[in-house]
């Protein structure tokens, strides 16, 4: 059976069964569609928040950046379960005991104003259209291969795919096809994983085998760096002093942008009480652990496979794969020297060999020759991984202009079918143009996902942390440093990135920090901005000062005991 019919199959059967979870689990109220009735099991939790979390950018980029950047990618392993543990650990069990569901809520009501819930309304759209146009690129990727069609036919397959479930089944429908889609892609992940580090060191465990030592006796990261090295590029163990300062700064943004999510913090509202909260935190973690683990040891064997394939071989004898990836205009080669040989290396001016980094987690099963079942399920992996996430993010969308705009603002007389209308047809027109923006990214899945992350950082984590944290944050101090924390970062994007239409160049980076790196800036000018207004200006209401004082205290503590 061909790789294609294999993956028809697969992906299809899959396809099948999230479409079957959405109509049974379809929502009929707005609390069904906003936070699945509340009573979703923490292990059924857990497993959604994974899928939510894990999205593209898990899946299919970051072992595919680290495949090319080495050491030095490992910022978004670090940053993104870092942040996860301070969410899990700092900020959910605290927002879940306040007991609104969406960002916007929680900010408008800790700080009395419309206001304040009217500016985290639009963060919390901008920063989840970001992160959407993300899964929408890794969506067209995984279907320009699964249908050997170009990237921009897949993208326009990915929009009606996600169309349909998404705005069907709303938060109850999404959690139970997220556990199905976790099963699928913790699956997909792992299992090419393990057959690649038994075919290259022979151990079925990949995170050791990834430092395992191969048939020659050499050590499988020694001979990657020597090959690296025989290229023209750096050692992929070793890290460019120019490089730590990003680290930080991007790690950092990542750690601070996680904790101001909107579509992962409403997860947390899905469990019927606040343990349950925890409990699902914890599960989750262990779950996200599974893949976040074995995804540098899939960069170490796709990296290996990939120089030792294409290498200063001849362009006629390439196999299937580079040529189905070639059709897909994810991979070009241009034979400068018109010797029919690929120059794969390091220099701009001699290298021939073009390849989009988001697809090395979908061509490293090809490339070490596994069986086509295998391939298929990878491709499927693939899929529910996006498809997950951009549901969770369209659902978050939806809710902050039907629940927070209308409901709170426009029309409070709306009924609840009105309501669920609205929701519906804004996931309709936000899937639309988060998959026209994905035809031209600003950068890879990765990458657009950790500008989403910066605006997250730099808009929404002080004022959360404070809210919770500190009685004498009052809403001047929360609006001022939220409007000052997105404008800085959206400007330093936007004037960095030129596919945004920016004109800077690296050179003028401040400090040297990336873009995917400025949100950390970005929130430390809002935390600072908040603090000094909060202090200029009259303090919150005493209501709003026990408010914050019950949220931080345990059911059943002495009512005295003052916690700081």
């Amino acid at each position: 059976m061909t790789i294609q019919t294999m993956t028809f199959l697969i992906v299809g059967a899959t396809f099948l069964l999230y479409i079957y979870i959405a109509i049974k689990a379809r929502a009929g109220s707005t609390k069904e569609f906003y936070v699945a009735g509340g009573g979703v099991s923490p292990l059924a939790n857990g497993m959604a928040t994974a899928a939510d979390w894990m999205s593209a950018a898990s899946y299919l980029s970051m072992a595919g950046l680290i495949s090319f950047t080495g050491y030095g990618g490992s910022q978004y392993l670090m940053g993104w379960t870092g942040g996860y543990v301070l969410l899990a650990l700092l900020l959910a069990p605290y927002l879940r005991k306040f007991g609104k569901f969406t960002v916007p809520d929680f900010i408008g009501e800790r700080y009395y104003s419309k206001q304040a819930r009217l500016v985290a309304l639009l963060c919390a759209i901008f920063v989840s259209f970001t992160y959407v146009v993300g899964q929408m690129k890794g969506v067209g990727v995984a279907f320009a291969r699964f249908l050997e069609v170009p990237f921009s036919t897949g993208i326009f397959i990915g929009i009606g795919i996600v169309f349909f479930y998404a705005v069907l089944g709303g938060m109850k429908g999404i959690t139970y096809t997220q556990v199905a889609q976790y099963c699928v892609l913790i699956f997909a992940f792992t299992v090419p994983a393990i057959f690649i580090s038994l075919q290259m060191v022979g151990t079925p465990i990949p995170q050791i085998g990834m430092g395992g030592t191969m048939e020659d006796g050499t050590y499988l990261l020694d001979k990657l760096n020597a090959l690296s090295v025989e290229l023209g590029f750096s050692e992929y163990t070793s890290m460019g002093a120019d490089d730590r300062i990003n680290v930080f700064f991007i790690t950092a943004a990542l750690m601070f942008g996680t904790a101001g999510l909107p579509h992962v913090i409403v997860r947390f509202f899905t469990v019927p009480r606040v343990r349950d909260a925890r409990k699902s935190a914890g599960y989750a973690l262990l779950f996200i652990a599974l893949l976040y683990t074995t995804a540098p040891a899939i960069a170490v064997f796709a990296r290996t496979n990939l120089i030792q394939t294409v290498s200063n071989q001849p362009y006629a004898e390439m196999p299937e794969w580079f040529t189905k990836w070639e059709n897909a205009e994810l991979i070009k080669f241009t034979d400068k020297n018109n010797d029919g040989l690929i120059q794969y290396v390091a220099s701009d001016e001699l290298n021939e060999l073009t390849i989009d980094r988001d697809i090395m987690v979908l061509a490293n099963p090809e490339i070490a020759n596994l069986p086509a079942w295998v391939i298929a399920l990878v491709v499927a992996g693939g899929l529910a991984a996006a498809l997950s996430t951009a549901a969770g993010l369209l659902l978050v969308i939806s809710t902050s202009i039907s629940h927070d705009l209308l409901k709170k603002y426009l029309k409070p007389d709306i009924s609840e079918r009105g309501e669920l209308l609205a929701a519906r047809i804004a996931i309709a027109v936000a899937v639309v143009g988060a998959g026209l923006a994905g035809l031209n990214p600003p950068g890879f899945v990765a990458q657009v996902v950790a500008l989403a992350f910066g605006l997250a950082a730099s808009s929404f984590f002080p004022a959360i942390i404070l809210g919770i944290f500190d009685k004498r944050m009052n809403k001047e101090g929360a609006i001022a440093g939220m409007i000052v924390g997105i404008i800085f970062t959206t400007g330093y994007i936007w004037y960095f990135k030129p596919q945004l239409g920016g004109f800077g160049t690296p050179d003028g980076y401040w400090f040297g920090i990336k873009p995917e790196g400025i949100g950390t800036l970005g929130m430390i000018i809002n935390l600072v901005v908040a603090l000094i207004v909060s202090r200029m200006t009259p303090p919150p209401p005493e209501i709003v000062q026990q408010l914050v004082e019950d949220i931080r205290i345990p059911r059943g503590a002495p009512q005295e005991v003052e916690i700081h």
